[in-house]
This record gives C-alpha cells, sequence and structure tokens, in this order.
C-alpha cells in the first residue's frame, strides 16, 4: 500500500470518534454485512474492511468522501481529501452517483433530526415492538432503528410502523418518508413474467391500444459501438468429473455468434472456482461503462436454488453478482440497462441422461432450480432457464434448450426490433410448448426495466 495512502487513512481514523463511527457503519450496511460491522470498535478497522470490500483504494476515495460528507465532517474533505461541500453536492446529482442508499440516507437524517426529547417519545412509543433492554436510556436512535430492522419492523420498502410513531412524534419528520416513499413509486417499477405468453398473441388481443403502447413505449439508447460487454462465465470441466456440463460449449459459441452480431465485446471464461468466478463478476463492474448502452452477463454452471457453482463446488449467491451491477455499486451503469441470462444446472445429485423424441436428438440432463427473488432496483433483467418446481435441460450433443431458443429467437426478432422482454416471452412460451419425454420446462422472466430494450442490428 502507498505510504501516503495509508498516511491518509490513519489521519482521517484518528479524526473520527465513537458515534460518528456508529454512523459511518449505519451508512455502509447495504455494502458489509452487519455481523462484520458489528466486530468493528475502531475506525482503524472500519477503513480497512472498506479496502478489503474494495469500497475504498488509491485511485477511488469516493465512497469515503460522500460517507464524510454524509456525517458533516467537511473539515475531513477539505484537509485529507481534497474536496469540498460543493464538489460533493456537484457529484451526488449526478443519477446513480450516491453509494449509501436512498433509505440508509433517509434514516440517517430522521436520526439527525430527532431532539433528545423526541427519542425518549419514540423509545416510549415502541416499547410493545422492541424489548426493554434495547430501548434503555443510552441506546441511540442508530441502534434502536437496527433493532427495527433486525425484527422485521421497519424495511426499505415498508416504513409504516416507523410513520405512525413519527406522526404522534414529529409529523413534520414523518413527511419526509412519505417523500421517500413517492420517489420510490416514480424510480422503482417492477414486473415479473411468471408464465410463458406469447407476444404476438398478446398484442393482437390489445388491438390498437397494444400496438400504440409498443410504439410509443420509451426505449433505452444504443448508440454507442461497442454497445457494451457480453460476459460469459461458462463451467464446463469440474474438478468432479461426474459433473462435467457436456453441451456448453454448444451454448458458449452460439452466445458469441450472436452477441458479436449485435456489436458488443464479447468475452468468454472458462471453469471457473466460485471465488474466481465472483471476482470476474465484480472486475467488470468495477470497468468504466460510461461510453456503453448496456451490460449482459451469461452464466453456465451447475447450481442450487439461488445459487451458482464454481468448478471447485463452491457456491455464488446470485443476488451478490446481480449486486454488483445497481446503480450504487457501478454507477457508470446508472440508467443503463444490465441483463443476465442463467443456466445453471443442479449439480447435487448426479441424475440419468432423459432421452427425448426423434425431433430432438441426444440426450438431455437435468437442470436447476430459479432464482426466487432479485435487489430491488431499477434496469435489471434476469432470465432463468427455469421456474420453481420445474425442470430444465441441456443436450450433450447441442447445447442447452433454453440457450438455444434464446440464440435463435434473437436472430429472427433482434432485425424486426423486438425488444428483449418479448423475445424472452417468446422463447418461455417455445420452450414450455415442448414435450421432453413427458417433463416441461418453464422460463422464467425477472424485470425490473423502466424502458424498453430493443437490440439495434448492424445494417
Amino acid at each position: 500500500m502507498n505510504t501516503d495512502f495509508r498516511i491518509l487513512l490513519f489521519e482521517v481514523s484518528e479524526a473520527l470518534v465513537t458515534e460518528e463511527l456508529a454512523a459511518l457503519k449505519f451508512l455502509s450496511l447495504e455494502h458489509i454485512s452487519r455481523r462484520k460491522l458489528e466486530a468493528i470498535q475502531e475506525p482503524k478497522a472500519f477503513l480497512e474492511v472498506l479496502q478489503e470490500k474494495d469500497l475504498i483504494g488509491m485511485e477511488s476515495l469516493f465512497f469515503l468522501k460522500e460517507l464524510l460528507y454524509r456525517i458533516g465532517r467537511i473539515d475531513l474533505l477539505t484537509a485529507h481529501l481534497g474536496s469540498s461541500r460543493e464538489e460533493m453536492e456537484r457529484e451526488l446529482q449526478v443519477p446513480g452517483r450516491a453509494r449509501v442508499s436512498a433509505y440508509r440516507q433517509l434514516a440517517y437524517g430522521i436520526v439527525e433530526d430527532l431532539t433528545p426529547e423526541d427519542e425518549r417519545s419514540v423509545k416510549f412509543l415502541l416499547q410493545k415492538e422492541l424489548p426493554k433492554n434495547k430501548l434503555h436510556e443510552n441506546a441511540s436512535m442508530l441502534q434502536v432503528l437496527l433493532e427495527m430492522e433486525i425484527n422485521g419492523i421497519i424495511k426499505e420498502d415498508d416504513l409504516t410502523k416507523l410513520k405512525d410513531v413519527l406522526q404522534r412524534v414529529r409529523p413534520d419528520i414523518k413527511k419526509k418518508i412519505d417523500a421517500y416513499e413517492e420517489e420510490m413509486k416514480e424510480n422503482y417499477s417492477k414486473e415479473e413474467v411468471r408464465y410463458p405468453v406469447s407476444v404476438s398473441v398478446h398484442l393482437e388481443e390489445q388491438g390498437a391500444e397494444g400496438e400504440a403502447a409498443k410504439q410509443h413505449g420509451k426505449i433505452y439508447k444504443m448508440e454507442n459501438n461497442p454497445h457494451g460487454y457480453c460476459l460469459i462465465l461458462n463451467n464446463h470441466i469440474f474438478k468432479n468429473p461426474c459433473y462435467n456440463r457436456e453441451g456448453t460449449l454448444q451454448d458458449g459459441e452460439a452466445v458469441k455468434k450472436v452477441f458479436k452480431w449485435l456489436q458488443f465485446e464479447t468475452v468468454e471464461y472458462m471453469d471457473l472456482e466460485g471465488k474466481k468466478l465472483y471476482e470476474t463478476v465484480k472486475e467488470y463492474s468495477k470497468k468504466d461503462h460510461r461510453n456503453m448502452d448496456c451490460f449482459v452477463c451469461f452464466i453456465f454452471s451447475h447450481g442450487e436454488k439461488d445459487k451458482i457453482k464454481g468448478v471447485d463446488d463452491e457456491c455464488v449467491n446470485i443476488e451478490d453478482i446481480v449486486s454488483c451491477f445497481t446503480g450504487t455499486n457501478c454507477p457508470s451503469l446508472a440508467g443503463k440497462p444490465k441483463v443476465f441470462i442463467i443456466q445453471a444446472c443442479q449439480g447435487s445429485v448426479h441424475h440419468p441422461s432423459v432421452t427425448v423424441q426423434a425431433d430432438s436428438s441426444g440426450h438431455l440432463e437435468v437442470d436447476a432450480s430459479p432464482l426466487t427473488s432479485i435487489p430491488d432496483k431499477a434496469d435489471i433483467l434476469i432470465g432463468m432457464a427455469t421456474v420453481e418446481d420445474y425442470l430444465s435441460f441441456r443436450s450433450r450433443r447441442t447445447g442447452s434448450v433454453y440457450i438455444q431458443s434464446l440464440c435463435k429467437k434473437m436472430e429472427l426478432l433482434c432485425p424486426q426490433q423486438e425488444d428483449l422482454t418479448a423475445i424472452l416471452t417468446e422463447v418461455n412460451n417455445e420452450v414450455a410448448r415442448r414435450d421432453l419425454e413427458g417433463s416441461k420446462q418453464m422460463p422464467k422472466i425477472t424485470s425490473t426495466l423502466l424502458k424498453r430494450l430493443v437490440f439495434k442490428v448492424p445494417q
């Protein structure tokens, strides 16, 4: 570590007091686990964890600047980090630039606005909700809010109980929650398609209204060349040869062909251990995407429910992968679409091959259970090979049913300017209709896209 950088962090840590450390820990909860934060007792240890998590570094001090700005230590910003209140205010006006979530900002602001008398009143009104030992006189309001979170009384998208309490104690502060909730409604539009429906039939049923909505719907900009990275993480050869994924090379080739055609910078990584898989994803989230329109990631591996396995059988949470690309963690992709397509085979039990009808030649292997939830952030789409309680299949000779169908549909429908959600729905419809010797496969789309995602076809 550079000596000057070490000195800078030391001087900042020496200037922080206990209450400020508690505030910094609270504001960092979306980035560092509660358990790890609870073990931190000194500012130096906190700054060390920020480095471990790649939240700060010699070339990237913005998160530390933001934290100091949020807790009002403008003196440290000016003296040690070469910034100022005005500069931070300008920076934080850029959409997606803030790394402290809107929820944490709101909660910390509420705590700062409460007087000692207000705090006593809030604790009194929460006596039926929290244990008395969590509401003692010396308990800070940050601690009280944390206990409310731990007990499920409040969360990012449900602040009802806190609003009820503040309505009695400080109605003016309660209005801040109202404003926050209104903003969340505007910013996050969540759509989840659970059952395959034919797009063409759906639009015909809607008639002129459906066509008008299609024509006038907002579309994500796709103006750069390349449009973005298409990252393929393809696990074929496992340390346990029983779990080798034959047919996955065909999937990788099909995806590369389509996305090179669509002018993406396509990169494929093979046979990654769990830790390396996550590190590779994180590496791409740290890249500068300002001159990119989009990010696409395909993951082909074994897995368990909500998890992907590395070739060493180590699991990575799908939510952790997706969270690397939220507006908070990847500001240069804020407001731009992030797409994750996941074909994850069930690896805990060795399944026998399944022979299908003559029009689907080759042997098929049974694949995974799907992702059940994603971080509640905008501009993210996840395509999973299956919905819950259904199987997905991969041919040892021709590749997976889902990925091969997707690539063929993209080649067919992208020139017709169909958006990706419509294409994936067509894939769902096609895959669901197939009879795999008595079995069915039901893909799933989970989306918080706010606009239509249409891939431009080169002329």
